[in-house]
């Protein structure tokens, strides 16, 4: 193991000081291994290299699940190597199994101090208190100040939807690297475009309640509907009406019914019971 400063051996002990209470500073990176894990060993010397780069900008955790049964099963460990990242007293990330160095590289890059993060937080207030310009010019001030702390664009892109402003949207997300544009972040929030951009030429939700109501075949109110539905959270509504769509008519619009499950599933994660439950009848539909 390296005697490097950024590197802490962490257990029941002092788990709440060399994690939760440094992650109040610094990213803390927690990675539960054992020495049977063979995994564990591929992963040790590319974490310590990181370590050893980022000079205290975060600090790598170390937790032998062997030694500490309590903490793997407090933390849902469930299987080896399982790296949690904590920041401001909270996990907020988790990764499973060997990865690359790009992508842990990523989830620090996320949750560390950036020379930015003051515009931005400046600019993220602003916006809180309806001061609409200043915030993105200062969110674009943050841009250019680091282009490639592409949780500045999500922000950007973010304020664009809710503004609708859809083409200043769609054009921020085209000009990102296509690696970048399919990170789940980039995903979720084009999902979340296109869903918008329907929902502002629909009706809204208690008159297309109604237009269903009265025609139940009108099958671009009950899309519509789902879409409104969806962008409130109400998934598993979205999807019962979808679901209903693709029985009526799986071809509507370019099989939008189906292209629209498959989104949310995605918003989702691509896990869960909602998402099994829903994607089981959707294939029986389809299949």
């Amino acid at each position: 193991m390296s005697n490097s400063p950024y590197i802490v051996i962490a257990n029941s002990r002092n788990f709440a000081e060399a994690v939760i209470e440094k992650s109040q500073q610094v990213p803390v990176l927690v990675d539960f291994w054992a020495d049977w894990c063979v995994p564990c060993k591929t992963l040790l010397p590319v974490l310590t290299q990181l370590a050893t780069e980022y000079q205290g900008k975060f600090i790598l955790a170390k937790i032998n699940t062997d030694d500490e049964r309590e903490l793997a099963t407090q933390y849902n460990v469930r299987n080896i190597p399982n790296l949690k990242l904590f920041r401001h007293g909270k996990m907020m990330e988790e990764v499973v199994g060997v990865q690359l160095e790009a992508t842990f590289r990523a989830l620090i890059d996320r949750h560390r101090e950036r020379e930015a993060d003051k515009l931005r937080f400046q600019a993220l207030e602003a916006y809180r208190q309806g001061e609409i310009e200043p915030a993105l010019k200062w969110l674009e001030q943050a841009r250019d100040r680091d282009p490639t702390y592409y949780v500045i664009h999500q922000d950007l892109m973010q304020i664009f939807i809710d503004l609708q402003r859809f083409e200043e949207a769609e054009q921020l997300l085209k000009s990102l690297p296509v690696n970048v544009q399919t990170e789940p972040e980039f995903s979720e929030l084009s999902v979340q475009l296109k869903f918008a951009v329907v929902v502002a030429k629909a009706p809204s939700h208690d008159e297309l309640v109604k237009i269903l109501r009265a025609d139940s075949a009108c099958h671009l109110a009950r899309y519509q509907l789902a879409i409104r539905l969806s962008l409130l959270n109400e998934h598993e509504a979205a999807l019962q009406q979808l679901l209903e769509l693709l029985k009526r008519d799986r071809h509507f619009q370019e099989e939008a019914a189906r292209k629209a499950m498959v989104e949310i599933f995605q918003i989702l994660g691509n896990r869960g019971e909602l998402v099994t439950r829903y994607r089981s009848k959707m294939s029986a539909l389809l299949y």
